[in-house]
């Protein structure tokens, strides 16, 4: 594993930063954790990649909280094309619109 930052999926929507610290922290140092409220997902960024591949292997597919943890290294966000036409609010005039005087 390349990066220390890893994927978290699979979790309960009521599970917290401390509770996924906690659990992560029994296999090294964790510098960061992230939950996205709602998505049933997180983030945990371990102080080496050797620390995030060693609780990778550790969790991945155990239960936590009632649910079978996902665990993965995170990959970098996907760009986003917002200029790639279409419809939306600023190109070209179509739907039957007509300029008001």
């Amino acid at each position: 594993m390349q990066a220390s930052k890893l994927y978290v999926g699979n979790l309960k929507y009521s599970v917290t930063k401390e509770q996924l610290e906690e659990l992560f922290a029994n296999h090294g140092t964790v510098q960061s954790v992230t939950v996205l409220e709602g998505k049933g997902f997180g983030f945990v960024e371990m102080s080496s990649p050797s620390e995030a591949e060693a609780a990778k292997n550790a969790l991945n597919g155990t239960d936590f909280e009632g649910r079978t943890l996902k665990v993965d290294e995170a990959r970098p966000p996907k760009k986003r094309d917002y200029n790639r036409g279409g419809g939306g609010f600023g190109g070209g005039r179509s739907g039957g619109f007509r300029d008001r005087y």
